[in-house]
């Protein structure tokens, strides 16, 4: 009885501070009321880094030229492409005169490295706003730079979008792609919010050329191969300089992994840069995550042996209320309400799914870039 005790009291612990993550953090994002950003209209300089994407570029790079704004330049870099891809940039450069090509070799010192052909398309970049995408991403409205680059001002320099993924009927596992991206954005709006940021995603990106000499670039994590986004943000971005943007205009589509073995192997790669965070972002995500994690293997241990059941299961239908009700208005703001009613079940797959990540990039380093 006195383990079982032992076992109660700490998923009691892990209940609040479940509750603690959902009601003062992450209902920082899902009480927020939307603010129109200026009209400013500054120059924008839109980069997309492209590795054998003829096909993409050829479906998406047209919602992004015919953007409803009135000064912007599209950087298009191809690092390195064996198939069509620098024929097709040549072929919509030649139609648009605001279509610049960067046509990135392989050196032996930069092999595959992404941050290196970024790089050298920042720099020819005329614009100090860079706003980034990624090949296989569609802009949901005309009005994409215009909604992200409104939030650009004298202090912030850096905006947080939001890089959603197309819909699949009948798919769990796009439910589950959709879902980890919403709850991953949920998490980085939040913590930017309460003056914590910590991370973006490349497929909505924006930031100013300025920031990105001030730091030396990607310099001090060019060895790590992924993490041209989020490792950083997570260098550079702080209270003041950063803010972020979820109005539905200014959302990006990708096309989605239809393979477990795909999407586990690009979870892979995104999950292995954390390494790298500020320790007091590592500390704050593994407390969520291990907090979630301890909270089902309790609340099912717990429930299982009806060991002080009224008690547990008041706790866990609380701290499910609770957290149905931040993720609820969460997706009224970016979308993804259709995975509301599969909550639970999607959560205790990707946090299973997230420990066996960990423990695969403990035994060995996944790949990168393609």
């Amino acid at each position: 009885m006195i383990l079982l005790d032992f076992v109660f009291y700490i998923f009691v612990f892990v209940v609040c501070i479940q509750v603690i993550f959902y009601i003062f953090i992450f209902g920082r994002f899902a009480f927020l009321k939307s603010k129109k950003g200026n009209t400013s209209n500054i120059p924008i300089s839109v980069i997309v880094c492209a590795k054998n994407e003829a096909e993409n570029l050829k479906k998406f790079l047209p919602s992004i030229i015919s953007q409803n704004y009135p000064s912007f330049e599209i950087i298009l870099i191809n690092d390195a492409s064996i198939d069509k891809t620098l024929k097709v940039m040549e072929s919509f450069a030649r139609k648009h005169d605001n279509i610049k090509i960067v046509n990135v070799k392989n050196i032996e010192a930069f092999w595959g490295n992404k941050k290196y052909a970024l790089t050298l398309g920042i720099k020819v970049a005329k614009h100090n706003h860079l706003l980034f995408t990624d090949a296989d991403c569609k802009p949901v409205s005309e009005h994409w730079i215009s909604e992200m680059c409104s939030h650009f001002d004298d202090t912030k320099t850096i905006v947080l979008g939001y890089g959603a993924y197309k819909r699949i009927k009948k798919s769990f596992l796009n439910k589950l792609i959709r879902f980890e991206t919403l709850m991953a954005a949920i998490q980085y709006f939040s913590f930017a919010k309460i003056g914590l940021p910590y991370m973006g995603v490349g497929r909505n990106l924006a930031y100013n050329k300025s920031e990105f000499f001030s730091a030396n670039g990607f310099i001090s994590h060019m060895n790590v191969r992924s993490g041209d986004d989020d490792l950083f943000i997570n260098q550079i971005a702080n209270t003041k300089n950063t803010t972020i943007c979820f109005s539905k205009e200014s959302v990006t589509k990708s096309i989605p992994e239809t393979t477990f073995k795909d999407w586990f192997n690009q979870k892979r790669r995104h999950i292995s840069t954390a390494n790298y965070y500020k320790l007091k972002h590592k500390i704050l995500l593994a407390g969520l995550y291990i907090s979630q994690l301890f909270f089902w293997i309790f609340s099912i241990i717990l429930l299982t042996i009806t060991f002080k059941w009224q008690i547990v299961l008041s706790l866990f239908l609380f701290r499910f209320i609770i957290q149905y009700i931040i993720i609820g208005f969460s997706t009224k703001k970016i979308g993804e309400k259709d995975t509301l009613i599969f909550l639970p079940f999607l959560e205790i797959f990707l946090i299973i799914t997230q420990l066996t990540i960990f423990i695969n990039n403990l035994i060995s380093k996944p790949n990168h870039w393609k």
